[in-house]
């Protein structure tokens, strides 16, 4: 990493699921159901963590989400904070990620859920800031993808409840 930089990226994945929007949304609002699919298979927990679940979940406004993990011998630390929560209908958050304590992004994303005949239509925007080089302009595709993997995760999680 040398050099100061900058990469702004947005990006939206739709979804649409077979479940009313308060279902869909129940998904993210209590830190079980979170823990149940928000959750990669490749990372694993810092020695000194012992869980590789989220740390700290507090679902309100102006409240938070933390997490670290350890990838590929890096330490990864993920700090959320809630900003708007409309039941049903919408979660708006921030989130920065750091690697080994450098800060390498910012992100404003918007989760809504919107009725669709019997069902939801489930749209995710993140805007973000990718800091100094950090993956280079791999980042917001690395990014990209490891937000579809944990949508994936989601839409497992409700077809295992029976519920998509």
């Amino acid at each position: 990493m040398t050099g100061r930089s900058v990469i702004h990226d947005t990006f939206t994945i739709e979804r649409t699921y077979d479940l009313a929007p308060a279902g869909v949304f129940a998904a993210f609002s209590t830190k079980e159901a979170r823990n149940s699919w928000d959750d990669a298979d490749d990372l694993e927990p810092p020695q000194d963590e012992g869980d590789r679940h989220v740390t700290e979940f507090d679902f309100r406004v102006g409240g938070r989400e933390r997490y670290t993990t350890d990838w590929e011998g890096t330490t990864y630390r993920y700090d959320g904070r809630y900003h708007d929560i409309v039941t049903s209908s919408r979660i708006v958050y921030s989130y920065a990620m750091y690697a080994d304590d450098t800060l390498i992004s910012v992100s404003l994303a918007t989760i809504e859920f919107a009725e669709s005949g019997d069902g939801t239509r489930f749209t995710w925007t993140e805007q973000g800031a990718y800091l100094d080089g950090y993956n280079g302009a791999d980042a917001p595709e690395m990014r990209k993808g490891g937000t579809t993997e944990m949508i994936d995760a989601l839409t497992a999680y409700l077809q295992r409840q029976g519920t998509h």
